[in-house]
């Protein structure tokens, strides 16, 4: 058996699980503070305005973004952003899917 490809092999394993094991220190984890739930509120409320428009807004976007607020309210603003981000994805994916079934009809 061929020693060096052995290792080789070990070494590229142990290389890609210490680069893939993350303990949570990206670049997501600034603090959540009330500058930074305000911007990803701006942000939120502009894709689901677009979605508005598109007459395609998902039924809980609208209320993700109340839990926000509340949220903001009692000062977790790392839950806040959260909802607030996960409120956005989803006004960019109505809008998104608005686009695609747009010529949507029978065959």
């Amino acid at each position: 058996m061929n020693h060096a490809k052995l290792y080789a092999g070990i070494a590229l394993a142990f290389a890609l699980l210490s680069g893939c094991a993350s303990n949570g220190t990206s670049d997501n984890t600034a603090a959540a503070t009330k500058a930074g739930y305000n911007a990803a509120l701006i942000s939120a409320n502009k894709s689901l305005k677009a979605a508005v428009e598109a007459n395609y807004v998902w039924r809980d976007s609208i209320k993700i973004l109340h839990k926000a607020d509340k949220a903001a309210k009692k000062g977790d603003y790392e839950t806040a952003i959260k909802l607030a981000n996960k409120a956005k994805r989803q006004g960019d994916l109505a809008l998104e899917q608005s686009k695609t079934e747009a010529n949507a009809g029978p065959r």
